[in-house]
């Protein structure tokens, strides 16, 4: 499966029992970082969709510019 299949994985039809859970996931922070990497993603198969404990989790990124940070920031100009 290709990152564009993982991304498209539907929360609501996949099966729970396939999903990695990262609470599971152990990366040696003294590896460098594409190591890291690429060790996360073998661990956890889909870096997209994946649960924590019995929670599924999806997750997805907006085509912008704007970095974390600056919606951080918005965000806590509205509160």
């Amino acid at each position: 499966m290709d990152f564009k299949q993982m991304r498209n994985v539907d929360v609501r039809t996949v099966e729970r029992e396939s999903l990695a859970d990262i609470s599971k996931i152990h990366i040696d922070p003294r590896m460098p970082r594409e190591q890291r990497l690429a060790d996360f993603v073998r661990q956890i198969g889909n870096p997209y969709c994946y649960r924590c404990g019995k929670v599924v989790v999806k997750v997805s990124f907006a085509e912008t510019d704007a970095t974390l940070e600056d919606r951080l920031e918005h965000y806590l100009k509205t509160l």
